[in-house]
């Protein structure tokens, strides 16, 4: 079966057909760079090294770019609130990005530019779009975007300009046009620190978040190239506006495939720094090995919402140990090597993420595998497990090592599971509590109800 993926600028899931035969070129918009990553953060990461390293094992060569914006209104915030340099800052942000991203086993891309490092090939494209009537200096001093101008604004959010309009809730401001119009280059304020401005032909200034992209993907990737990915609240208005920037420049078409992954939720609310309510990858890898977080989001598809919860990162948790279990009855010697996809189940394995990287239906072929090792403990089984996993960037470590690093007993998680039991069956939902039996059973965690409560023993 041949690689597809839903498109989200046809709204069809289409067969994957790169620019350059047996090259994948992909770029995914990262993180702003001014504090700790949260979990949602962890999401988006994940489910784009699952693409790229599912390409690689098609036997693509891989071209993965996946950017980091270090000058940005909110940087220039934290560093002034920090009394620190904004490099200083973004320096030390992300050092931590590639500590928590390595615990979470995920490959460095290929190329990790830094919009600072880029603002000349980003003042080269506003020469460009401003020459050909896309870009207009404002009273401001800014130098703004003219939507009006590009007729397929809003063709990958499926909204047409006067949808648009008919939302607005802001006044023309700053000079612009129109309120639908984006800035491209931010005239710099006195009170700004000095490291925030770039000197341009448009004066001393900074750029605006969406040109960045654009000129990035352009550097490193090309005008057009295959696949450009991010979370789904960057659809609209970050990835329409790089769009409407790209191919009013060039001309042409800019990203053949546009993913977008689903967002992590706490209460079915996107996670955000701005909301509140995110918890950062490092505090969560202060209860949760990161080879369990990793799965927590295998579990569910890239396109789909998942919320965030300690009950589904146990339940994560047990169900990885189950299979970590299985590997430790039969010894894999070396390295397991590459798959043989004539094989039953590595074809059913291949058929789930050719189809639009389902890693669920994927999962769900490795817990069929160490179902039959546990049964029959045959090497070429576990083998065949270690190696399709390999693709998902899981059960790599040394089973006996991994299953005894998680071997002590976290009391307070304890506690914390029996109380969500006990508050789900006051409410009398007892598929839930039902559930959290079963998942603290499968850790060799066993409940006993009394009139004085609930405790717990080992196996």
């Amino acid at each position: 079966m041949t690689l597809r993926i839903h498109n989200t600028l046809s709204r069809a899931t289409e067969i994957f057909t790169p620019i350059e035969p047996g090259h994948a070129r992909l770029y995914v918009c990262g993180i702003t760079i001014y504090d700790y990553c949260h979990m949602g953060h962890a999401r988006f990461m994940i489910a784009f090294d699952v693409a790229q390293r599912w390409l690689k094992a098609l036997g693509y060569r891989v071209t993965y770019v996946r950017n980091v914006t270090d000058i940005d209104d909110k940087i220039i915030k934290r560093s002034l609130e920090r009394g620190i340099p904004i490099r200083q800052l973004t320096e030390e942000m992300i050092a931590a990005l590639h500590e928590d991203a390595d615990k979470l086993f995920i490959e460095r891309p290929t190329h990790e530019p830094r919009a600072t490092q880029y603002v000349p090939q980003m003042l080269e494209l506003i020469a460009t779009l401003e020459k050909k009537g896309f870009g207009y200096r404002a009273s401001s001093g800014d130098v703004n975007y003219a939507v009006r101008k590009f007729a397929g604004y809003g063709k990958l959010s499926g909204k047409s300009i006067d949808q648009l309009r008919a939302g607005e809730r802001v006044a023309v401001l700053d000079g612009k046009e129109d309120p639908l119009d984006f800035v491209m280059w931010k005239a710099a304020k006195e009170s700004e620190p000095a490291d925030a401005k770039w000197p341009s032909e448009f004066g001393p200034g900074r750029p605006g978040w969406h040109i960045e992209c654009s000129a990035m993907c352009k550097a490193l990737l090309g005008e057009h190239f295959d696949i450009h990915g991010g979370g789904q609240d960057l659809q609209f208005p970050h990835h329409e506006n790089e769009i409407a920037q790209s191919e009013a420049a060039s001309g042409g078409p800019f990203a053949n495939v546009w993913m977008h992954n689903g967002l992590l939720n706490v209460d079915n609310e996107k996670m955000s720094k701005s909301l509140g309510n995110f918890f950062t990858i490092r505090d969560v890898l202060q209860r949760y090995d990161g080879e369990t977080i990793r799965f927590f989001t295998l579990r569910t598809h890239y396109r789909s919402p998942v919320n965030f919860s300690d009950l589904n990162l146990d339940d994560a948790k047990a169900s990885l140990r189950r299979l970590y279990t299985a590997l430790d009855k039969v010894a894999v010697p070396g390295e397991p090597g590459a798959p043989d996809w004539s094989e039953p189940r590595a074809a059913a394995f291949r058929e789930a993420m050719n189809d639009d990287f389902n890693t669920p239906i994927a999962v769900s072929v490795l817990f069929e595998l160490a179902a039959e090792v546990n049964r029959a403990a045959r090497p070429e089984d576990a083998r065949l497990l270690k190696s399709l996993a390999a693709t998902l960037g899981i059960l790599q470590q040394e089973p006996r090592t991994y299953l005894q690093a998680g071997s002590s007993v976290d009391e307070a998680g304890i506690a914390r599971r029996i109380e969500e039991r006990r508050a789900a069956k006051s409410a009398g939902n007892y598929a839930l509590a039902d559930a959290i039996r079963k998942s603290l059973a499968e850790e060799g965690i066993v409940l006993k109800d009394s009139a004085a409560g609930t405790t717990w023993v080992r196996a």
